[in-house]
């Protein structure tokens, strides 16, 4: 078979990763505080006993775009927006720690706060409030409530977001759509006591929905031309092998 569709099948192959990680975006473009993934690729020549002319594709660690999305004000009291490189705290189900910057919190019928449906962590643990309270979270993290029915100078502190401060480089993307460390000891990061959020906002996805679109067209458009290329190759072995057969 000749060397050429192997060269022209390892590109169609970058080509359909690399749709999968724009359809992935696309549909995370309204998810609050969604970080886009970038793809990368490089070529890589071919060494052997011939002539160095041929060159393969191969993808680089794929990395995300650290740019912020923008700060919508929501006027609802759960609704948090973080600063560059703030994380929020979040347990996972086998007792493990992930971050995100998804705002967006809610309270469940036990009172307790969660992410996505995640439990979201505090300095002392996962978070609770009193059921049909009024909850109210403060720019350093604070959660004060006042109960139903309480007087107004009824405030009570029931606990403070667990904020952390990491670079996206320094985080791993899971499959689940946490970031999770990657430190060999597998210990949690250690709360940022300085950091201050912004209540009562969101911050949207960073995705461009019109240059995701531009991107898969893009991309579709160069998975054909590699298609193109095989089908051209195999094409001529074809013809090749029946004139030889002629002969």
């Amino acid at each position: 078979m000749d060397r050429a569709i192997y060269t022209a099948m390892g590109a169609a192959g970058a080509a359909l990763n690399r749709q999968a990680v724009t359809a992935n975006n696309l549909a995370n473009a309204s998810t609050p505080g969604f970080r886009a993934q970038l793809m990368a690729y490089r070529a890589v020549p071919v060494n052997g006993p011939s002539v160095p002319t041929r060159t393969l594709v191969t993808e680089s660690t794929p990395y995300h775009d650290n740019t912020m999305g923008a700060i919508n004000q929501s006027g609802r009291n759960l609704d948090v927006a973080l600063p560059q490189d703030g994380w929020l705290a979040v347990s996972l189900a086998d007792g493990s720690e992930a971050y995100t910057r998804d705002g967006n919190i809610e309270v469940d019928n036990e009172g307790q706060l969660r992410v996505r449906g995640f439990p979201l962590l505090g300095d002392g643990g996962p978070l609770t409030v009193p059921p049909q309270s009024e909850v109210t979270i403060a720019p350093d993290g604070s959660i004060t409530v006042l109960g139903a029915g309480d007087e107004p100078t009824a405030l009570a502190q029931v606990g403070r977001l667990k904020m952390v401060n990491a670079p996206i480089q320094t985080l791993r993307n899971g499959d689940d759509g946490f970031f999770h460390t990657t430190a060999q000891n597998g210990q949690p990061l250690p709360a940022d006591l300085e950091m201050k959020l912004v209540p009562g906002a969101i911050e949207s996805s960073n995705v461009s929905p019109v240059k995701s679109m531009v991107d898969m067209i893009s991309t579709a458009r160069s998975f054909d031309m590699q298609m193109k290329v095989i089908s051209a190759v195999d094409d001529n072995a074809k013809n090749a092998n029946q004139l030889l057969s002629i002969s």
